[in-house]
């Protein structure tokens, strides 16, 4: 007779089904987690604490200066970026090479040198150039003979008149500042837009000459629409680099988050406060368009993926 006995056994627990939670659990975004709180526990520590709810009233006057003055800079910069990556594509010697030296010089000055440099040098000599000009055009005539009995003659004296008076004053700190911040930006985005053209395998663009279209169609219907999609996520970045660079244009007297925080701060010595709203607001900023991106990101790998 055999005594057989059964005896529980207990489930083995798989090691490499561990090993995905740990890297997924490491992998998890712990550090928006700790932002959030730290975020929030301080908004709501400084509520009621004096002088945060005052400088806040203060410093967010000028979000809508920071904004606006960041999406116009982008903008322009995004024209002027994709103009001069395409100049950089031209089999001219003389166009690629002007368009070469914009780009590294541009690159090789630092941002804030550039804004002094283009509001306080570049622009009021444009300016003054643009007055001589005028008061030349004031006493310009051109004259037509359109016939032996009638002759007509084009003056630019109103036009001549407004240039001359124009004054350097009446161009603002903040139009100055959007350019500088655009024309620095743009010779980023020029390389942002190469890398993206040069994705494009040349395959696809010899087939579609092949098919008889011209170069500018090539690049309008094949190229960019497939060099967009890869370098939105660059492009979103650079932006949020920018917004946070737009702090700049507080050197010339823009109202901006920086200059509102920087005045209540020297005023009332309340430097700690002050800057702790400020880096609060920029922060709160930053962090929710890098989530936006991050999105981007993830739903353009998703409908990738689905393609493939």
């Amino acid at each position: 007779m055999t005594v057989t006995f059964n005896t529980p056994t207990t489930p083995r627990v798989n090691p490499q089904k561990k090993n995905i939670l740990i890297r997924r659990l490491a992998r998890s975004p712990w550090w928006l987690l700790a932002m959030i709180v730290l975020i929030i526990a301080f908004v709501l520590s400084i509520r009621t604490t004096h002088p945060y709810p005052v400088i806040w009233g203060a410093v967010r006057q000028g979000i809508w200066t920071t904004i606006w003055v960041s999406i116009v800079a982008y903008s322009l910069s995004l024209v002027l970026g994709l103009l001069i990556a395409l100049l950089r594509r031209s089999s001219n010697p003389i166009v690629y090479q002007l368009s070469t030296f914009y780009v590294e010089a541009v690159r090789g000055i630092p941002t804030l040198v550039l804004v002094y440099w283009m509001a306080l040098a570049f622009i009021p000599e444009v300016i003054r150039l643009g007055n001589e000009l005028g008061a030349t055009l004031q006493h310009l005539t051109i004259s037509f003979v359109i016939s032996d009995d009638h002759v007509y003659h084009l003056t630019f004296r109103s036009l001549g008149q407004s240039m001359a008076e124009f004054e350097t004053r009446e161009f603002g700190n903040t139009y100055r500042a959007i350019i500088a911040l655009a024309i620095s930006y743009s010779a980023f985005l020029s390389e942002v837009f190469r890398a993206g053209i040069d994705s494009v395998s040349i395959g696809q663009r010899e087939a579609a000459r092949s098919l008889g279209m011209t170069r500018w169609q090539v690049m309008r219907l094949i190229v960019l629409p497939q060099a967009i999609r890869v370098i939105l996520p660059p492009l979103g970045n650079d932006f949020i680099a920018l917004l946070k660079e737009s702090s700049l244009v507080s050197v010339l007297g823009v109202q901006d988050i920086t200059r509102r925080g920087q005045t209540y701060a020297s005023s009332t010595f309340t430097f700690f406060q002050a800057y702790n709203i400020v880096a609060l607001t920029y922060l709160v900023m930053t962090v929710t368009l890098s989530m936006a991106v991050k999105g981007m990101e993830m739903y353009l790998d998703r409908s990738e993926r689905h393609q493939d």
